[in-house]
């Protein structure tokens, strides 16, 4: 007798797939604490299940997270984190035009094997001047090659003389001169950059960088051995990092649908940026506003998509099947999904609107699949359960408050009574709009005093690094696909069961009637 490996008649009657379910709770509006999803027959071990997701062409994630574009989440220390776990860093507006461009550079000149524009110093500069630039732009590296105005090689600043005791000194009074410096020509390396690279290390103990000339002695690039060496050991890992054609890691920012003093939508300087983004290699553009389903932001898109017909555009948020049309035929190819549920966003309370965020996902997500564009599950996500039930409905989830906490994230630190708190606040908190995300809400910088704050200022426990953050949130969500039998996310997404759960039920999946002595980051360890 054949062995069942299907539902059962009765396991049907209770454990629903997503149309049934969701069209009998017609009059309730569900998040993700009131569902649970039942498990399946599985030959699948959590390890061997594959995250990667396809938000547009040319736009592919080995894992499917997004960091937030908000000001204390993402710039490009958090983005560089996100892209060598596999997964997307969206770079916030609420700076400078010309800071986010140097945001974007920075992601996408980090750890690509050769750095085609190294940063370089003159020798005529002042150790002291140097110092000052390491301070201003945040680099974690202080040797640098000396070229004269020709870009000729002079000489290499090595790291262990830029200190402040050497402030009044002239930069060529304190380098390596070129004859004892190792370079290569560039032609040497046109086959296989990397493995020459790797080979020149292995026989050269002890030496840390290799300098990339031309006949004329110009320098057109820089290997650092850590680099090279991450680079070779990515072969081996499950989830690599995500990474565009040239071998760079791919970065997002996000744009504002900005205005001019007369009210209108800045056309030239909205392409003019985005096309400035494009220039230093941004794989994705995000239209963000609390209010995706608006004419201001629908012209947005279609304006972007008109000049760049090529670049994958994200834009949001929305929480109806008409929004998504709407920003769909405009020309966006994935779709923000959520208006409310981020744990520092008060627009429910403010505004009174906002659906909770899983009815809102299967709503949207049957929209989208008529338009063929992705969606994203965007706020409401406090563990690696949460994401799971995402990803039933959505092709990727974006965190803000999980990673705010972490190092990578921008927000100041604070100390409180002997622990460690980073500021983490709402791109709608009445700071946040000042700084210049008021256009994310339909309100005016210009006139503080009447805008309507949708965000609170708050505080995160400062956590451990990203990578120490995205290592359990992964496992979880291999766990929960292992539960389903579902290989990949495409898999979970047909075999989802859903079933309500009661608020006595909610109690029962956390740890109770126990004294807890060490706390597991690990969602879904069993």
């Amino acid at each position: 007798m054949a062995i069942s490996r299907e539902f059962s008649d009765i396991d049907s009657r209770f454990y629903k797939a997503a149309d049934p379910f969701f069209a009998a709770h017609l009059d309730q509006a569900l998040t993700y604490d009131d569902v649970t999803l039942a498990t399946l027959y599985s030959d699948i071990l959590p390890r061997d299940t594959q995250l990667d997701t396809t938000l547009a062409d040319g736009l592919s994630l080995n894992i499917p997270v997004i960091s937030a574009d908000m000001d204390t989440v993402t710039e490009s220390r958090m983005a560089i984190a996100m892209a060598l776990n596999g997964a997307l860093g969206l770079i916030h507006y609420n700076m400078e035009e010309k800071k986010q461009l140097s945001e974007v550079s920075r992601v996408k000149n980090h750890v690509h094997g050769l750095i085609q524009e190294p940063i370089k110093v003159g020798p005529e500069q002042l150790i002291g001047d140097v110092l000052k630039m390491v301070e201003e732009r945040r680099f974690e590296f202080r040797t640098f090659p000396v070229v004269d105005d020709s870009g000729r090689l002079l000489g290499l600043l090595p790291g262990h003389v830029v200190k402040q005791r050497y402030a009044k000194r002239k930069v060529i009074e304190a380098l390596t001169p070129r004859d004892q410096i190792h370079t290569i020509r560039k032609k040497e390396i046109a086959k296989d950059p990397i493995a020459r690279a790797d080979k020149f290390f292995t026989d050269h103990p002890g030496i840390h960088k290799l300098l990339v000339v031309d006949d004329d002695d110009k320098l057109h690039g820089l290997f650092t051995m850590s680099d090279v060496e991450r680079i070779t050991q990515e072969k081996k890992a499950q989830f690599k990092p995500a990474r565009d054609g040239k071998f760079r890691l791919i970065c997002g920012a996000a744009v504002s649908a900005t205005r001019n003093m007369f009210g209108e939508l800045d056309r030239d300087r909205i392409v003019t940026h985005v096309g400035a983004l494009v220039e230093r290699g941004v794989d994705v553009v995000a239209v963000s506003t609390a209010h995706g389903f608006s004419k201001g932001v629908g012209e947005t898109v279609a304006m972007i998509r008109d000049a760049f017909p090529k670049l994958p555009i994200i834009a949001g948020n929305v929480t109806s099947a008409a929004g998504v049309e709407f920003l769909a035929d405009a020309g966006a190819n994935a779709i923000k999904v959520g208006q409310g549920p981020g744990s520092i966003c008060t627009t429910r309370v403010v505004a009174g609107v906002g659906i909770p965020q899983l009815t809102a996902l299967y709503i949207t997500s049957r929209a989208a699949a008529g338009k063929k564009v992705s969606i994203i599950a965007d706020g409401g996500i406090t563990k690696s359960g949460d994401i799971v039930k995402a990803l039933t409905l959505a092709q990727a989830v974006i965190c803000g408050g999980m990673f705010a906490g972490s190092p990578e994230a921008p927000g100041q630190i604070l100390e409180i009574n002997g622990k460690l708190y980073k500021q983490y606040r709402g791109m709608g908190s009445l700071a946040a709009m000042k700084a210049g995300s008021a256009a994310r809400y339909g309100h005016s910088t210009s006139t503080p005093a009447k805008v309507a704050p949708e965000g609170v200022e708050a505080l995160k426990e400062a956590t451990g690094s990203i990578d120490s953050i995205l290592t359990p949130l992964i496992g979880g969500i291999q766990s929960g696909m292992g539960y389903l039998g579902a290989v990949n996310l495409t898999q979970l997404r047909d075999k989802a069961r859903y079933i309500r759960v009661s608020p006595a039920g909610q109690r029962e999946a956390g740890t109770h009637d126990i004294v807890e002595v060490k706390t597991g980051r690990a969602e879904g360890a069993h």
